[in-house]
């Protein structure tokens, strides 16, 4: 797929669509994200720990809605230090997920700004998909409002993969970019960067553009070698 470029200077990654996401325990979650991407109006709120899946979900709703709506995806861990600016002009869009949720709340002026934007985006009728590491109703906010808004979006869960699973993301993932992931190669992986996808999927980007420079197998010694070279993990 082909990476979009988005409002804010923020681009998806480009292997972050559904068909790489494995649904295992969340399964119910993905199908709410494929019926967002299509159109489905109101607001959306994913949770979970870090490497549960929450920007994958995210970037694949815009990646999928993209081609036929005005969409945006905007990570406010990223993007927060710019100020509450970054959300002008976002009410006009027919898709919109807001990423890093936890980032700003606590903060008076960005909940306020937020309160604003999720209600004119209710109003018109557009998605809005948000993420944050808890859901609304355990969290602090600073304007009662919002939470009260954000409690009443549909609510998802993300679970993390367990061993066998993230096994299976990776065979997943590898597979869709051409590459044949051994299973042992898959469990030397895991072990040595245990229950982090993130790490897990950074590290598979850059051996499959190293195994195609050196036309090898995705072994544990051709691994081992390229992890041995300076600046790898």
């Amino acid at each position: 797929m082909t990476m979009q470029q988005l409002p804010l200077g923020v681009r998806l990654a480009d292997r972050a669509v559904f068909e790489s996401f494995l649904p295992a325990r969340n399964a119910e979650a993905l199908e709410h994200a494929r019926r967002a991407a299509l159109g489905e109006p109101g607001v959306s709120w994913f949770c979970g720990p870090a490497g549960s899946g929450k920007t994958h979900l995210l970037q694949a709703i815009c990646a999928a809605a993209g081609s036929a709506r005005r969409t945006a995806y905007v990570p406010l861990g990223e993007l927060a230090q710019l100020g509450v600016e970054v959300l002008a002009g976002l009410p006009q869009l027919e898709c919109l997920a807001i990423d890093d949720l936890d980032a700003v709340l606590g903060h008076l002026e960005w909940e306020r700004a937020l309160f604003t934007l999720v209600r004119e985006v209710a109003e018109s009728g557009a998605t809005l998909v948000l993420a944050a590491d808890r859901p609304p109703a355990l969290l602090r906010w600073a304007l009662a409002d919002l939470g009260s808004r954000c409690g009443a979006a549909a609510v998802f869960q993300l679970r993390a993969l367990d061993e066998a699973e993230q096994q299976e993301a990776l065979r997943l993932r590898a597979r869709l970019r051409g590459l044949e992931l051994p299973e042992d190669t898959s469990r030397w992986l895991q072990r040595r960067f245990p229950r982090d996808m993130g790490q897990l999927y950074a590290l598979l980007d850059t051996l499959d553009e190293a195994a195609l420079a050196a036309q090898r197998r995705l072994t544990v010694p051709f691994i081992r070698e390229v992890l041995a070279r300076p600046g790898r993990p």
